[in-house]
């Protein structure tokens, strides 16, 4: 591996092996549980593709380093230069695929540095609409609930202690970076999170199919002032636990004969129906 200069204030590193330790962030990539483990514990994340790594660095983002094949220079020269002391690690496209695991093909990654944690009171002073994610682990719909949050007025989303994690890559890449722009945080518990809400004035709705679940337009006609809306986990729903120390529960009404959406799908539409009027 040998670090050559590439033009005032760019400190690029080209690789010629895959056994160097200053690449160790980019290795094992697809081995989803390994990831899991590793990138909170070593206070990390993957920005994956040119456009999700500018859009993290916009939210104020630090970089660790930046992986990218040699054509993808020219495309973020600016993003180099203007984090001089970042190295840049460049190779050939079988390498950085011996690496990583798989083809890079959406022009760069970066490992960034995770942001600290920020107190739940703190992070939902001023938010009037929430989002709480339970137990749902499937990265795709957390990535896509990230991005209809953002596009449909929420102010803060919340996960529970078992929730998948908003900054996999995957979860960054299918939010299209979005999950940098909704401040969001990890409760230490769950149900026991709702009495928190509560206590910041929050109405907690659970969004399940319930007996004595009121449609999505009744709720919203009452134009709730703090309004917590709890998401479940793919297939089981909400927990009973969760829907017992709820202040209600919320449905969206179903035509032909169809009894559920996807959690991301349903997400939208709540979202939608209960924006701020």
């Amino acid at each position: 591996m040998a670090e050559t200069p590439a033009g005032e204030g760019r400190r690029i590193v080209r690789l010629d092996s895959a056994d160097d330790p200053r690449i160790a962030d980019y290795t094992d990539l697809t081995d989803v549980r390994l990831r899991l483990l590793r990138e909170p514990a070593e206070g990390l994340y993957i920005a994956e593709s040119s456009r999700v790594l500018r859009r993290a660095l916009a939210a104020g983002h630090r970089p660790r380093s930046f992986f990218l094949a040699e054509k993808w220079l020219d495309g973020l020269a600016d993003v180099l230069a203007a984090h001089p002391d970042v190295p840049a690690f460049v190779g050939p496209p079988e390498l950085l695929e011996e690496i990583t695991g798989f083809h890079l093909h959406r022009g760069a990654m970066a490992a960034m540095h995770r942001p600290a944690p920020v107190p739940v009171a703190q992070l939902l002073a001023g938010a009037r609409r929430v989002a709480v994610l339970e137990d749902i682990v499937d990265h795709t719909n957390v990535g896509a609930i990230f991005r209809s949050a953002a596009a449909l007025g929420i102010d803060a989303v919340l996960v529970s202690p078992r929730c998948g994690d908003p900054l996999y890559r995957r979860s960054i890449r299918v939010s299209m970076g979005t999950v940098f722009q909704v401040p969001w945080g990890r409760l230490d518990s769950w149900p026991g999170g709702i009495e928190e809400l509560r206590r910041l004035g929050f109405t907690v709705a659970a969004l399940e199919l319930a007996e004595d679940a009121v449609d999505v337009d009744e709720l919203a006609a009452r134009r709730i002032d703090r309004l917590a809306l709890v998401l479940g986990t793919e297939g089981a729903g909400i927990a009973p636990e969760t829907l017992g120390a709820a202040d209600l529960a919320v449905k969206i009404p179903m035509r032909q004969g169809v009894d559920s959406l996807n959690v991301a799908a349903a997400s939208a539409v709540a979202f939608w129906e209960l924006r701020r009027r």
